[in-house]
C-alpha cells in the first residue's frame, strides 16, 4: 500500500518542477558550518507551508546532506506530532509514501520492530491520513538524495516524557536487533500565535535545556512556560536517540517566524532548525 500525498498544492507545491526549484533555491542559499554538524546524529525541521517555514528547515535539510557518514545511513525516521488528534498514541505507518518527486520505500522491518519493541506504539495509518508534519520533510529528502533510503514515520499523539522514553527505547532495541544505521528526524514548529517577542523569549529559554542536552526538563518546560511548540514530544526523542549515541549538544542552524513573509509580527508562528552533535 502507499500513502498518497495529500498536501502538494497547499503546504508545498504540487508540481515537481516548482518543488525542486524552492528547494534548490533554498538549499543554495543556506549558510551552515560544515566542520561543525558533519557528525551529527539527529535533528529538528519545521514544518509549516514552505512559503513560511522552507527557509528554516533548508538548513536542516542542508546539514543532512553533509553529514560525512551519510552514505552508510540506511534509515530515516521521522517523527512528528499528531495535529487531527486521530489514531493511537504513538502511531507508525506501515505504508510506502508519495510525493510529487516519486514514492519514498517504508523499511517495514524496522517499523515493526520498533512497535514490538514498545509498550505503546501500534501500526496505525489513520494518525497519519490527514496529518501534514511529516509528509512536508519528504521532498526535501528527496531532493538531497535520500530517497533511495528506506523510511519510518511516527506519529505521536502522546508527547510526554513517559511516552519519549518508551518510543526511544523503542528505537534503539530494534535498531540494535536488525544492525540498522540511522538517524532522527524531528518535525516540529516552536511557539504559535503570539507576538515575536514573547515568542522568541519562551523558545530561547526551550533552546537553551536543549543546547545541553536536558531532554527531561526540555519536556516539562514546555508546559511550564506556556510555550506552544506541537511536536516537543518528536524533539524529545531525536534529543534522547543523539544523546544515547554520544552527542554533547545542540546547534542552532536557523531560527525565523511567519513574520518574516506576512511582516506581522504582532501574531506569529516560529520556526526552529537543528543538529544534535
Amino acid at each position: 500500500m502507499v500513502r498518497k500525498s495529500m498536501f502538494g498544492g497547499t503546504f508545498y507545491p504540487s508540481k515537481k518542477e516548482d518543488i525542486e526549484k524552492f528547494i534548490s533555491e533554498n538549499i543554495n542559499s543556506a549558510r551552515i558550518d560544515k566542520d561543525r554538524i558533519r557528525n551529527a546524529y539527529s535533528y529538528v525541521a519545521p514544518h509549516a507551508g514552505y512559503t513560511y517555514s522552507g527557509k528554516t528547515a533548508s538548513h536542516a535539510y542542508k546539514a543532512i546532506a553533509e553529514k560525512a557518514d551519510i552514505e552508510k545511513i540506511e534509515t530515516l525516521i521521522i517523527i512528528g506530532p499528531n495535529h487531527t488528534g486521530i489514531g493511537t498514541p504513538i502511531s507508525i505507518s506501515n505504508e510506502d509514501w508519495e510525493t510529487p518527486l516519486g514514492i519514498v520505500k517504508n523499511d517495514t522491518l524496522f517499523s515493526k520492530a520498533i512497535k514490538e519493541e514498545s509498550r505503546i506504539a501500534e501500526m496505525d495509518e489513520t494518525a497519519h491520513e490527514f496529518e501534514h508534519s511529516i509528509e512536508v520533510q519528504l521532498p526535501f529528502l528527496q531532493y538531497i538524495g535520500m530517497g533511495k533510503k528506506k523510511f519510518v514515520f511516527i506519529c505521536m499523539g502522546d508527547q510526554d516524557i513517559n511516552s519519549c522514553t518508551d518510543l526511544s527505547t523503542a528505537i534503539s532495541k530494534a535498531s540494535k536487533k536488525l544492525d540498522k544505521k540511522s538517524v532522527v528526524i524531528a518535525s516540529s514548529d516552536f511557539n504559535h500565535f503570539e507576538s515575536a517577542k514573547i515568542g522568541k523569549e519562551k523558545d530561547m529559554k526551550l533552546l537553551k535545556e536543549l543546547e545541553t542536552l536536558e531532554y527531561e526538563r526540555f519536556n516539562a518546560l514546555v508546559g511550564r512556560i506556556n510555550n506552544t511548540t506541537c511536536g516537543y514530544g518528536p524533539i524529545t526523542v531525536s534529543t534522547m536517540f543523539a544523546k544515547e549515541r554520544g552527542a554533547k549538544s545542540s546547534i542552532l542552524l536557523d531560527y525565523s517566524n511567519s513574520g518574516d513573509i506576512t511582516k506581522d509580527f504582532s501574531n506569529v508562528v516560529d520556526y526552529v532548525s537543528l543538529a544534535f552533535v
